[in-house]
């Protein structure tokens, strides 16, 4: 019974489906996936409601909330359009990953930088986690000089102003993705072990009762048995699917997020 985990689980870091847009062009890119987040919105300095935020420091309302409520009831109850629902996600995450991979991924460090600039906001994670040995110390200097050369100049134009703009933003994105993706590594390595304990312990009970003791039972191993009940249900492996949700509910009955 093999064990799996698949390259969804690690988009802090795994992608999420947010809607069929297409991918933008590189500059309407840029300015979702890194400018507009740097930028405060600008906001008349007047009260019209109980909302009033002046500086722009909250985000904007979101309405469509009885939209989206009516919409997961309808496919609760509806088995075609819950159906015609999983197809549409099946295909955008397909087109997205033939799409992801036609990309060149640049040799040098200057080119890495602008193909990071030029990538869609949906696939940042999902890119750091495939590039991540280029996401060294060296990279992120190389980073760190071009801005310094920018905020040193003698003059800066409008566009160096943008580029310096970007560059932050994305330092600081980058930074945090390699941080969350070496976590759920090092989480989904740790995972791995604990899990095996429990799957090839001849006492399951006492098993995780002293892996409670221990605060050892979490969330990534539920998760990462549920991924390998779903792979085992792919395969039409039955008795390994009853053995492992038998496993399951043992660790619910014990588990703390």
């Amino acid at each position: 019974m093999a064990m799996v985990a698949s390259s969804s689980s690690s988009s802090l870091v795994g992608a999420i489906f947010q809607g069929g847009c297409p991918l933008l062009p590189a500059t309407a890119r840029r300015r979702r996936a890194f400018t507009t987040t740097t930028r405060r919105r600008a906001v008349a300095n007047k009260i019209s409601c109980i909302g009033w935020d002046p500086e722009g420091i909250l985000a904007p309302p979101q309405g469509g909330h009885i939209a989206r409520l009516e919409f997961r009831r309808r496919l609760e109850r509806d088995s075609d359009a819950r159906e015609a629902f999983e197809r549409q996600v099946r295909e955008e995450h397909e087109r997205r990953r033939q799409e992801r991979e036609a990309r060149v991924i640049p040799e040098t460090d200057d080119g890495l930088v602008e193909f990071f600039l030029d990538t869609d906001a949906r696939e940042i994670e999902v890119e750091i986690g495939r590039l991540r040995p280029r996401l060294n110390q060296a990279f992120f200097d190389y980073i760190q000089r071009e801005i310094a050369q920018i905020k040193f100049a003698v003059t800066r134009t409008a566009e160096m102003e943008d580029r310096l703009i970007e560059l932050e933003a994305m330092q600081k994105v980058l930074h945090e993705g390699v941080e969350a993706y070496d976590k759920l590594q090092n989480d989904l390595v740790t995972a791995k072990e604990r899990l095996t304990k429990i799957l090839q312990s001849s006492d399951k009970k006492s098993t995780l009762l002293e892996m409670v003791e221990r605060n050892e039972l979490n969330m990534s191993i539920l998760t990462l048995l549920d991924e390998n009940i779903a792979s085992a249900k792919t395969s039409n492996q039955e008795e390994a699917v009853a053995f492992m949700e038998n496993v399951r509910s043992s660790i619910l009955k014990y588990i703390t997020v």
